[in-house]
């Protein structure tokens, strides 16, 4: 089930998403969030973003939310998209479901562009972001620096308006 994030997702959403901070570059946060930290953000996003949530029988799965792009005025109809899957649960769909309800809230609430960033290498979110008609729009050579190592970024975007998802 899909459904929006309640501030009581917060533990899960930490459990997901910090595997992912110690153990991949996908983030370049370095440090596990808390749950309280995570609570946090999920009432700072929300108040203007949909944060959804992928659950099966009380468990959560995976999560996708959107925020601003930049800060400035004139990106008002922009969004950067943020999806994560339990790292068991990859390769099941749930990220592609996620995605594509994010996308759907995100054209009611007439934003124009997507944009996601990837931290290269990562096949999966780039198969993803395409499948989901995302373009490749630039690539950042060693931007990050994660895990003793330099990380690329690459960035797909998404006009809404083109898109039928």
């Amino acid at each position: 089930m899909i459904r929006h994030v309640k501030i009581s997702d917060a533990e899960q959403i930490c459990t997901v998403y910090n595997h992912y901070v110690i153990n991949t570059a996908a983030t370049f946060e370095e440090e596990e969030v808390t749950a309280e930290e995570m609570r946090i953000r999920i009432k700072q996003l929300t108040r203007r973003f949909p944060w959804l949530v992928y659950e099966v029988e009380n468990e959560l799965k995976g999560y996708a939310y959107a925020t601003d792009w930049k800060s400035r005025t004139a990106y008002r109809y922009s969004a950067e998209t943020t999806v994560y899957v339990k790292s068991d649960n990859i390769g099941k769909g749930i990220g592609s479901e996620l995605y594509q309800q994010l996308i759907r809230e995100m054209k009611t609430l007439s934003y124009q562009t997507l944009v996601g960033g990837i931290a290269l290498p990562n096949n999966s979110s780039i198969a993803l972001h395409e499948k989901l008609n995302f373009k490749k729009v630039a690539h950042f050579q060693q931007i990050g620096f994660k895990l003793n190592q330099w990380v690329d970024v690459g960035y797909w975007q998404l006009l809404l308006e083109q898109n039928s998802t």
